[in-house]
This record gives C-alpha cells, sequence and structure tokens, in this order.
C-alpha cells in the first residue's frame, strides 16, 4: 500500500450501459456492456459499502441510463444508509412521479439531467430519440420534489451555436447549476470526432456569451464552462490527477482510475468480482500507474505546471500518441504538439454521425 495515497471522495457507479439515447458523443467505450455482463444486485451493494469503508462520501449512479436498473432504488437506499450523498445522472426518460419519489424517500438527494439542445429538433436529432419534451417534464419533477438540478450539456460542433438557447433552456427548467463541457474525444466521440470539434468561430462566439450569463446569473444558477481542449494552450487537469479523489466502476465490474480508462488498451483493470474496492484503490497496478510524478517523461518531469495539469489527460495522451504516458499533445510544451494540430487541421471528410448503440457499435 502507497501511505502517501488519500481516500477518494467520490464514486461513479456506472450501473448499466444501456440507454434511451443514443448520443454520438457518448465517452462509453465503442463496446458496449451488455445486459447479461452487468453486476448483479448483491454484487452492487457490495461495491458501495467497500468504497465507503474506504471513504467515499459522493455516489453518482449512472450509465447509459440508471433508471434501466430496477434495483436503482435498494441501491440508492444502501449508499444513503451508508451516509453517502447519492446523485442521480441521467437522461430523465423514465422518470415519473412516482419514480422520484420512491428515490427521494430512499435518500436521494440531486439529480443531473443531460440536455442536448436548445429546442426540440436539434436536440432529438443529436439525442437519436424524442427525449427533449421528456426532459422538461422530468425538469418539473425534479424541482417540485425540491431537490437541487444539475443541467449537464455536451458542447459541439452540432449545438455550440444555440449555447445561449442552451442557458436559457437551464433557466427555464430552474437549474441550480448549469455545465457546459465541450466533447472529449474518447469512444463514441472520438469516432465521430471529424463532425463533433467545435469551429474556432464557434469558441469565440460562446465565451462572452458564456461569460455575460455567468454574471448575470451569479447567485441563482452556477454555470461551469468546461474549455475545448485541442484548442488550448495547455491541458486541464485530469480528475486532480489520475486516481486521486475518484474511482469509477463499470457495469461489469471493472474499476477506472478515470471514467476514460478503458481507452488505454495496454492498461490491466481490475475488477470487482476479483479484488476489493480497499485492494484495487490503494495496491492496483492501474490506479498506481500514473499516480504522482515517477511516470512522468520529459517536459512533464521539469515541467513548473506538472503539479498544476499533473501533466494532462493519460487517455488523451494513448489515444494521440500511442502512449499513456506521454506528455498530452493538447500541451503546446509536448513534443508531440503537432498531432493536434494536424487535427485541427484536418478536412473534415466524415459525413454522418454514428449514433451511439448496439447496432452502430456491430457495423
Amino acid at each position: 500500500m502507497d501511505v502517501t495515497t488519500q481516500p477518494p471522495l467520490g464514486l461513479l457507479a456506472e450501473l448499466t450501459h444501456r440507454c434511451p439515447l443514443h448520443c454520438p458523443y457518448c465517452s462509453n467505450p465503442v463496446e458496449l456492456v451488455a445486459r447479461r455482463d452487468e453486476l448483479d444486485t448483491a454484487t452492487w451493494l457490495r461495491v458501495l459499502s467497500e468504497a465507503r469503508e474506504i471513504g467515499v462520501l459522493q455516489v453518482h449512479m449512472s450509465g447509459g441510463e440508471p433508471l434501466a436498473r430496477p434495483d436503482l432504488p435498494e441501491l440508492v437506499a444502501h449508499a444513503t444508509e451508508l451516509g453517502c450523498y447519492v446523485n442521480l445522472v441521467t437522461s430523465g426518460l423514465g422518470l415519473t412521479e412516482a419514480r422520484l419519489a420512491d428515490l427521494v424517500e430512499r435518500g436521494l438527494a440531486h439529480v443531473q439531467l443531460s440536455v442536448q439542445g436548445a429546442d426540440p429538433a436539434r436536440a432529438d436529432r443529436i439525442a437519436g430519440a424524442r427525449a427533449f419534451e421528456h426532459k422538461l417534464v422530468a425538469a418539473e419533477l425534479i424541482r417540485a420534489a425540491g431537490l437541487p438540478l444539475s443541467v449537464n450539456v455536451v458542447l459541439h460542433r452540432q449545438n455550440h451555436d444555440q449555447v445561449a438557447g442552451i442557458i436559457a433552456l437551464a433557466e427555464r427548467m430552474g437549474a441550480d447549476r448549469l455545465e457546459l463541457a465541450n466533447t472529449q474525444y474518447y469512444g463514441w466521440a472520438l469516432r465521430n470526432r471529424d463532425l463533433l470539434m467545435p469551429t474556432p468561430e464557434q469558441l469565440a462566439a460562446a465565451e462572452p456569451v458564456v461569460r455575460e450569463a455567468t454574471e448575470r446569473l451569479r447567485g441563482k444558477m452556477e454555470i461551469i464552462y468546461v474549455v475545448a481542449d485541442y484548442h488550448e494552450r495547455y491541458p486541464k487537469p485530469c480528475m486532480y490527477g489520475w486516481g486521486a479523489r475518484q474511482l469509477t466502476v463499470a457495469p461489469n465490474g471493472d474499476v477506472l482510475p478515470c471514467p476514460a480508462a478503458t481507452a488505454i488498451e495496454t492498461l490491466k483493470l481490475a475488477n470487482v468480482a476479483r479484488s476489493s474496492i480497499r485492494e484495487i484503490w490503494y495496491d492496483s497496478e492501474s490506479f498506481n500507474a500514473y499516480r504522482g510524478e515517477d511516470w512522468m517523461q520529459e517536459p512533464c518531469r521539469t515541467c513548473d505546471r506538472r503539479s498544476i495539469d499533473f501533466g494532462g489527460c493519460r487517455c488523451q495522451a494513448f489515444l494521440l500518441t500511442g502512449d499513456a504516458a506521454a506528455t498530452d499533445p493538447v500541451c503546446s510544451r509536448s513534443p508531440r504538439r503537432e498531432v493536434v494540430d494536424l487535427v485541427l487541421a484536418a478536412p473534415r471528410t466524415q459525413t454522418d454521425l454514428v449514433m451511439r448503440g448496439p447496432k452502430a457499435a456491430a457495423r
């Protein structure tokens, strides 16, 4: 055990990859976990208990769509009884007044609702389903239940021009928090990068809109704007460092140091069927692979930003260079920055979005 490793604060419990939406930017792996391979209820209850034993205080129940799991109420109740703050990350589809009341009674403390666009036509096209009106209803139910509401929007070329409308929609929904997160290119998003990459003009136009709204709504609705990596001078700090504050448990029980870690094909992932959460967090090869600074190559090893951005994203480094220990190519100091520049300059040849789902994955 590395005695310098701090206990985790959060657990992202990916209960299933099943989802009624088919978003082309989904960060889930292209090879989705089948229903037959999902952890059963008893195993999830054990995982939650083991996570709390080592310090987890926040449990984010996600997917796919967590409402697809009939045992969701039991899992919420167990996490609450353990003393955890429970957040539901949902598309809103399948959320009824009765189901929400049951979840609230069992201890649900917060809901994070995804939105794909500012109007029904655009949002439903991006979601690959008639979902927009369901989200408005879901927001009303959440507010009526007295729960805090976060609205999460993944920004990309297909909706970036709607930033002002999306902010107005979040206000209409009564959101306490709005996260505008530019797409990270893993999983389905990487497959669709040609059609998702925002233009410099879109990014430039959005920045003053977000800045004005942030000031106008201060104290009423918090706005978090996650910038577009490829266009930045330095990478964002990834999860406060690899395996530093949060762990993710995938539907099949694989435990990830970051939600996109399945992108690193050379990484041997631990699984809850073979090891406890404590063993995985402190002792596993995967969680210790990029902790601290010993793994760093130059220029990260001697860079004055190494304790600020931790070398950037390991998954992005692997996908762009084939080496997860490389300096994130987004960084202007990276010897491989030209990889990102070439992506930005490349002609966009893809003509149709590949929508998330088993049928698309099989093609």
